[in-house]
This record gives structure tokens, sequence and C-alpha cells, in this order.
């Protein structure tokens, strides 16, 4: 399997309001940059679609360290929320229906074909491939919301 490192970051103004998305992709010595984003939206959503992107961008089954300063999205996967929610039709433990089922759903299904390692980085401290991320989330956002 190759092995692809992936930088993910959402961003949202007014939550709900326009969001934006960015992910960096690196593999062989190369790099690509996607990014992407909604008029109306929310972060966790923006979080979970960057990496969504990210790994859909993928070809083939790939060994993946994804590193994101989201711990909605790294905690509903490492601690098993997100796997708890769909055995239970997508309703938290409290029968409470789960937030964004259909992003869940698809990120599932990527980590069903690829073998991710989820790492967590304090956002806004420095991490180079996380502020780019975010440069490229925030635009999307600004595009979104028409400035």
């Amino acid at each position: 399997m190759k092995f692809v490192e992936i930088y993910s970051d959402g961003a949202c103004s007014g939550n709900p309001g326009p969001g934006g998305w960015g992910a960096i992709l690196r593999c062989d010595g190369r790099e690509k940059e996607l990014s992407g984003g909604e008029p109306y939206t929310t972060n966790n959503r923006m979080e979970l679609t960057g990496v969504i992107e990210a790994l859909s961008a993928l070809k083939f089954p790939c060994e993946v360290k994804l590193t994101t300063d989201s711990k909605y999205v790294v905690d509903g996967i490492e601690k098993g929320w997100a796997q708890g929610w769909k055995k239970r039709g997508w309703k938290k433990s409290d029968g409470k229906p789960a937030l964004n089922p259909d992003l869940w759903e698809k990120l599932l299904e990527l980590l069903a074909v690829h073998d991710v390692e989820f790492c967590w980085i304090k956002g806004h401290a420095g991490h180079p491939e996380n502020e780019r991320c975010d440069r490229l989330a925030v635009a999307q956002r600004d595009l979104n919301s028409g400035k």
C-alpha cells in the first residue's frame, strides 16, 4: 500500500454560516491541495468534509496518516462514537439523533477502504500544514460568504 500524509481543516463563520475546508495530500514527494465550501453549514460539517474529500481523492487503498485539529473527527472515530451511532440507527446513547450522519456514514465507508491513523494537533499553534489548510478553508469560507 502507498503511504499518504493528509492534513485537513475546516472553517465556519457563524456556525451555522458560510464555511470552507482545506486539505493537503502528500505521497511520493508530490503534494496536492484541495478545498471547497458551502454557503450555509457548520464547523463540524466542514471538518468532516475536508477529511472525506481528501480520502475520496485517493484512487486506491492507501496507508494514511491523517492530521487534523478536529477533536470531533478524531474522537468520533477513535472513541467509537460514529460506529456506535451507526449501530443504534444514528442515535446517540441518550436516544437523541446523532449529528451529521450522512458525513459519518461516508467517512466510515472510506475507513473500510484505507488504513488510516488519526493524529490530533492543536489548531492555530504554528503547525505549518495546519496553518495552510486553515488558509485554504478560510478562503473558501470567505468566498461562500460573498467577501
